[in-house]
Order: C-alpha cells, then structure tokens, then sequence
C-alpha cells in the first residue's frame, strides 16, 4: 500500500530525529525522489546544526521565552497558512509573533571563534526565514510599528536600542526578533529593499573588546562593531554593496 506524501510535521520530526525507524525510512525515501523538498529540508538541518555548534547551556533573559528551530519552523508555516491565528499575547515578531525570543546559547567553538558569529546565525534564522515566506506572508502588521520595537532596546540597551529608519537608503522595516544569548538580551531588526533583499542588524551586550570590521561567512557579509557596551552587526547578502554605505551611518561619529 502507497503511504501518502509526508506532512509538514513529518518532515519537522524528521528534521528533529522524532520519527521512529519505519516512518524515518519512509520520508527519506520520498525525500530522495523529490529533490526541491529535500533541499529545503537539508536548509533546516544546516540551520539546526549551526545554532548547535555555535551555542550550548542555557541563559535565561527575563521575560524572554525559550523558542527552539523547530518552533520556529513550525511557526512560520501556520502564520503562512492563516496571519489570524496569532496569539494575543504577542506584540513584537518577524513573522512569530512577539515575546518568543530565541534562547541563543554559548558554546562557541575553541577553534573556531569569529566575531559576532551569532549575529549571521540570527540572520540566517529569521531574515532567511522571513524572505523564504514571501513578501506578505510570515509578518505580522505590528511588528512594523517602530513604536513598539523601542521600548524593549531601551530598556535593555540605553541609548544604543533605536531602530534606524533606513528608508533614505531604500530598506524598510519587517519587524524585529527579540533574543537571549549568553551575553544577554539581544535583538534582530530586518529591513527589506523593493527587491524584497534582506539585511539585519542585530545588538546584544559586548561581552569582551570589539574591534571594528567585517567578515565573509559564505554569502553573506557581516560588518560589526561596538558602541559603549553594546556590539552591533549589519549582517546581509555581499551582493549587496549599499550595506556598505549603511553601516557607518549607523556608527556614532568618534
């Protein structure tokens, strides 16, 4: 007897290693005959695996919840199928929902230490993931709304927890990601250009000295630096080379 094509639920358990034996040889036999849905399968496990090898051991951020990849995942695909099942209780999202916020953790490799590695993890979590649900689908109206991005970074980051209004320089505000990460609360704020491109800045407590600069991790550029006791990254795709005009407009002068 044929079994039916896997659900999005299947292929997330999958993903997740909570199918058992049988039903994980029967999706990956259907992943190996349809090849687009097992590229983006193999997209979540790089996503998975990253936010591992970069992260382990809890540090809990007041009032900030715990939401795994998988929740993640899981989320976006019900706000892509129905925006009106969010729930009352969120107010700030990137296409999630508000008060989610990630619990980042640290266990950044001995050998393998790069500035603001979180940052592109970040980025490659929420703006991908935002960018893959479409241009109107996976973010919710509020989260547009700058009003409510700044109260919570100035509560946790002062003076430096401002969202920048890019819109002279052709991005638009998407939404915001709250974080917790072994240095403290942290933030993803994405922008998006007509051409529906993305690029993030991401903030979170310096945790040591912060050289200015910028790094290559695969296709995307990171240009980071600190302010105070606040670390910053501009994190987007190098093809986009207005990033690096932006990024010294949002560094204070000194």
């Amino acid at each position: 007897m044929t079994r039916p094509t896997p659900t999005e639920h299947d292929l997330h358990a999958y993903v997740d290693g909570r199918l058992d034996a049988d039903a994980r040889v029967w999706v990956s036999a259907w992943l190996q005959a349809h090849p687009d849905t097992a590229a983006r399968v193999a997209g979540w496990k790089r996503d998975a695996e990253a936010l591992r090898a970069a992260y382990a051991g809890p540090q809990p951020v007041e009032s900030i919840a715990l939401v795994t990849p998988a929740a993640v995942r899981r989320r976006l695909q019900q706000r892509r199928r129905t925006i009106a099942g969010v729930a009352a209780s969120c107010v700030l999202a990137l296409g999630l929902g508000t008060g989610l916020g990630w619990q980042l953790r640290e266990r950044q490799l001995a050998s393998q230490r790069v500035p603001m590695a979180d940052a592109v993890a970040a980025y490659r979590l929420f703006a991908d993931a935002d960018a893959n649900a479409g241009a109107h689908q996976g973010v919710a109206l509020g989260v547009r709304r700058r009003s409510e991005l700044e109260p919570w970074l100035r509560t946790h980051f002062g003076r430096a927890g401002v969202v920048p209004d890019l819109r002279a320089q052709g991005y638009t505000l998407r939404g915001g990601q709250l974080l917790s990460t072994p240095e403290g609360a942290a933030a993803m704020l994405v922008y998006s250009d007509a051409d529906g491109a993305r690029i993030g800045l991401y903030l979170r407590p310096r945790s040591g000295p912060m050289p200015t600069g910028e790094r290559r991790d695969g296709r995307l550029l990171a240009q980071y630096w600190a302010e105070g006791e606040t670390a910053f990254a501009l994190v987007g795709p190098a093809t986009q080379t207005r990033m690096r005009t932006i990024a010294p407009l949002l560094r204070s002068p000194g």
